[in-house]
């Protein structure tokens, strides 16, 4: 018998919100002390939302902190898939200004099936329809499942202050601890694949009001794989404002646009998943809408200067 493994990891298009679920060693690179984020997404025909929240902060002693919590749900939550993790990353890599922060992670899994809001086949009898009073004969050992999970990660940037170029990039790996998944075994005790990440691009600053930021990302899991490419633009419309806007595109899969602002540490965005891929034309839409806010801030007599060279998002 051959298994065949897919990603099965979900995530949303506008990543650099829950900075961790992508690397680890994201944490607290950011333009502040701390960081508060929360992104909600709506797919095929808003039959799947999920939705995120996530926490962070920096300090001057070499290590930062995080805990991002991820929720997945069908609109009848019959189905629903939860994670919750912490993450710490070491910054104290330095040659002048250029920086090597790496982090590990551990969390919690958990997938969760409502029996009582599913439907089967041998619940339905031909003539009359779906019998809600036949229980049926599919059984569910375990309807919600809990399992811990570990990653890590190692990500570089060129701080150099009034550089016209500043490069960034990293790694991470997910599910390093193998945690099994019950849910698409079929009765084996299969494991979850090990989620590779790579990721990396380039801030440049065409002028004090103009800068674009070219990047890329791929993701395997298994034989599954997602290849991104794609730029972001930062205008400095105001002394406190930015205005930010670009698109990205997912391989064989979807553009995704996205559009937002900056105002005294708020960031307000949104994209839009436009399904480009030919696989299921007859299904349900492969649009999605995602919307995120963010909120930096500085503590109180702060000497921190550094900063990740990436756009306010």
């Amino acid at each position: 018998m051959q298994l065949v493994n897919a990603q099965v990891d979900p995530h949303f298009s506008q990543y650099y919100i829950q900075p961790a679920t992508l690397n680890p060693a994201l944490t607290g690179a950011m333009q502040g002390d701390y960081r508060v984020s929360a992104i909600w997404k709506s797919q095929y025909a808003n039959t799947l939302s999920s939705r995120g929240a996530s926490a962070e902060m920096s300090t001057n002693r070499n290590l930062n902190a995080g805990v991002n919590i991820f929720n997945q749900a069908s609109s009848d939550k019959a189905y629903q898939y939860t994670t919750a993790a912490l993450s710490l990353a070491y910054t104290g890599i330095r040659f002048n200004d250029h920086y090597i922060a790496m982090a590990l992670q551990a969390g919690i899994i958990n997938r969760y099936f409502d029996r009582s809001k599913l439907q089967f086949g041998d619940q339905w009898t031909m003539g009359m329809g779906f019998d809600e009073t036949n229980v049926g004969e599919e059984v569910f050992n375990k309807p919600s499942v809990t399992v811990l999970d570990a990653g890590a990660g190692l990500f570089y940037y060129d701080a150099t202050p009034e550089k016209k170029v500043n490069l960034f990039g990293g790694f991470s790996a997910f599910h390093l601890s193998r945690p099994q998944d019950p849910f698409i075994s079929g009765g084996l005790k299969e494991r979850m694949p090990i989620r590779y990440s790579v990721h990396g691009g380039v801030k440049i600053s065409v002028n004090e009001l103009f800068s674009v930021v070219p990047n890329v990302l791929y993701m395997r899991q298994g034989e599954a794989e997602e290849k991104a490419a794609g730029a972001y633009l930062q205008v400095n419309a105001t002394e406190k404002t930015d205005l930010l806007f670009g698109a990205n595109v997912r391989l064989g899969n979807a553009i995704i646009p996205f559009a937002g602002f900056f105002y005294k540490g708020l960031i307000i965005g949104m994209s839009y998943d436009i399904g480009i891929s030919e696989r299921g034309t007859a299904a349900l839409s492969r649009n999605s809408l995602e919307v995120s806010l963010s909120y930096i801030w500085w503590r109180k007599r702060s000497t921190q200067t550094n900063a990740a060279p990436c756009p306010r998002f």
